[in-house]
């Protein structure tokens, strides 16, 4: 079943069932290699043909080996065919062996699927500061079905999970130069989430025809619109990226901010961009809420970004949802400290439908409405307008529960 995205062209329409793999010649699959004690702990996506494509990394200064080896395959000339990804062991803060073993990992598989190096990109997550076990990663690259009838996307998007309680993917049909074009995707991430492309990692692929230049925009731009947006807990991690292939194999004419569908595009690839984040973020460890913070009014775009990831990061207000509190200082409080200058007695607040501050003061509202409103939705919306500008911007987290405690004390045993 396809659907129509509310409020977008009618020419984009969302893929049920979609994947990473719905783009024409994309595979993937995965399989264990006892990285893990029991979980699928590896997994590869193919292009059939090069596609063109690019990145995002965290900008934590400690970035892992497998970042780095990925980041040297792009540069060499922004193709890349396969990706190779781990999880349980981050390979990160490893030294010149663990580069040594990225090199190594990138050169197997390179070679299982019989690519040039520079075209296979090389992904880790898990524990940091562990040496990678290479006799396991050997055998379970060797282990890769030889044809990928054998293979399975589902397996592919286990893989890739640490302490994520469900796979994440979503994928899109758009019409371009009246031929279909898809955008799909697949992610992990549920802690160590936080704004500034971390703590993630994300796989897009596109069938649509498009070079690498400005295939390495329109990702820049989606991703500060959505990956970039959401928060969990405020680390930044070592490991995370998002890499984007675009194959070229749905045959439209060249895409660029100059072809008249050239919106069609973007509009699909932030969609699918924002449905991963949204799912990571719902998915952040222990908890029960997604939180969207929507703000406006504000002197810019960039001035709307500070204050909604202010108040969607506060650990405060992150509590409150969870105790079904409609604490609204928390809050006004989480807006104030986000460095953009606000005047208190502008300020309207709603909390889902219901205005509970109105110019900087509480308005009258039933706070047995509001908390079952807290209650009974998963999905939790706080509307801040701070009336200064026209500034929009959308922001996502979720709630801070015992629960999250409890799996981090833990994380390694």
């Amino acid at each position: 079943m396809n659907v129509n995205i509310k409020g977008k062209s009618e020419k984009i329409k969302v893929l049920k069932d979609g994947s990473v793999t719905s783009p024409m010649g994309f595979h993937a699959g995965g399989l264990f290699c006892g990285l893990r004690k029991k979980r699928l702990d590896i997994g590869w996506l193919m292009s059939e043909v090069p596609a063109a494509a690019a990145g995002v990394f965290t900008v934590n200064q400690f970035q892992a080996a497998p970042l780095l080896v990925t980041q040297e395959s792009l540069n060499e000339q922004g193709i890349l065919q396969g990706i190779i990804v781990n999880s349980g062991n981050a390979n990160a803060c490893t030294g010149l062996k663990g580069l040594e073993d990225a090199y190594e990992m990138r050169s197997l598989f390179a070679g299982k699927m019989a690519i040039p190096e520079y075209t296979a990109a090389v992904v880790s997550t898990g524990v940091i500061g562990v040496p990678l076990p290479m006799e396991k990663i050997f055998d379970g690259i060797h282990a890769i079905p030889s044809t990928p009838m054998q293979w399975n996307v589902n397996d592919f998007e286990l893989a890739i999970l640490t302490t994520d309680t469900c796979t994440k993917h979503a994928a899109a049909e758009l019409i371009i130069d009246g031929k279909k074009v898809h955008i799909g995707g697949a992610a992990k991430g549920s802690g160590m989430i936080h704004p500034n492309m971390a703590t993630m990692l994300g796989f897009v692929t596109t069938d649509a025809n498009i070079d690498k230049a400005t295939l390495k925009k329109a990702l820049s731009q989606a991703v500060n619109k959505t990956f970039n947006q959401i928060t969990v807990d405020g680390d930044t991690s070592t490991n995370d990226m998002v890499l984007i292939l675009a194959n070229g194999l749905a045959e439209n004419q060249l895409l660029s901010p100059s072809h008249p569908e050239w919106d069609i595009f973007m509009e699909g690839l932030e969609e699918i961009c924002k449905e991963l984040a949204k799912k990571i973020a719902r998915d952040g460890e222990g908890a029960t809420k997604l939180i969207e913070v929507i703000v406006k009014g504000a002197q810019s775009e960039e001035a709307a970004k500070v204050i909604g990831k202010s108040v969607v990061g506060s650990s405060l207000v992150k509590s409150a949802i969870f105790g079904k509190d409609a604490n609204w200082g928390r809050i006004i409080c989480a807006a104030g400290y986000g460095g953009i200058p606000l005047e208190l007695e502008k300020i309207v607040l709603h909390l889902g439908p219901y205005e509970i501050v109105s110019n900087g003061q509480s308005s009258p509202f039933s706070e047995e409405e509001v908390k079952a409103y807290l209650e009974k939705n998963e999905s939790i919306q706080i509307q801040l307008d701070v009336g200064d500008g026209s500034g929009e911007s959308v922001s996502w987290g979720c709630d801070l529960t015992y629960d999250y405690v409890r799996i981090n004390a833990s994380y390694r045993t």
